[in-house]
């Protein structure tokens, strides 16, 4: 199992970026997906699920109108479109395979079984 994130970099506030996740070894159709995010000197937090057809999205309130998660399963990709990039956006995004049913909440470890090594987005002027 392989999850590779790419599409990070340096963006001023107000701007966007379109994060990838290009997933390996397993069967994309079978799992629901996750995006989360991890600032320097604080904790894991989640940001937005995608159930395994794409049906459902769900999004932290600090994202909500503002991210887009998505997923193409024929390209075994997920993705995560972020527009009006604020300073606290910064942070290290990675994707991760969730375990189990599927769950859109606070950041529980368990709740996945794999995740990507990240990409990093810092959002300044």
């Amino acid at each position: 199992v392989q999850l590779m994130e790419s599409g990070g970099g340096l963006v001023q506030p107000g701007g966007s970026l379109r994060l990838s996740c290009a997933a390996s070894g397993f069967t994309c159709t079978e799992y629901d997906m996750t995006w989360v995010r991890q600032a320097p000197g604080k904790g894991p937090e989640w940001v937005a699920a995608i159930s395994k057809g794409g049906e459902n999205t769900d999004y932290a309130d600090s994202v909500k109108g503002r991210f887009t998660i998505s997923r193409d399963n024929a390209k075994n990709m997920v993705y995560l479109q972020m527009n009006s990039l604020k300073a606290e956006d910064t942070a290290v995004y990675r994707c991760a395979r969730n375990r189990g049913s599927y769950y859109s909440g606070p950041y529980y470890q368990d709740e996945y079984d794999n995740w990507g090594q990240g990409t990093q987005v810092t959002v300044s002027s």
